[in-house]
């Protein structure tokens, strides 16, 4: 699983970074509008998956910027992280 979500890190690095880069050096034609539509789409939905971290994790961990800029960045990889090592947590408090 550990592998599965670096690998899912490293793609969604990866299609930020073509993203981002089509806005300073625009694909020609249909790409580069496409690109710009799913960066807008990315965005979003990225933002929802913090507000969605905030309300489930914030009253059991203490979150910093670097936690809610990871979960944007990182989308679902970085929300699964976060369940996991919560996970962990209640494990070691109710054992």
């Amino acid at each position: 699983m550990k592998y599965v979500m670096l690998l899912g890190k490293c793609m969604t690095g990866f299609a930020w970074a073509v993203m981002v880069y089509n806005l300073f050096m625009p694909f020609e034609g249909n790409t580069g509008l496409a690109l710009n539509i799913l960066l807008l789409v990315t965005a979003f939905m990225h933002g929802i998956q913090v507000i969605m971290f905030y309300g489930m994790f914030s009253q059991y961990m203490t979150l910093t910027k670097k936690d809610f800029l990871k979960v944007f960045g990182f989308g679902v990889f970085a929300l699964l992280e976060y369940r996991q090592k919560l996970m962990q947590k209640l494990q070691q408090q109710n054992a």
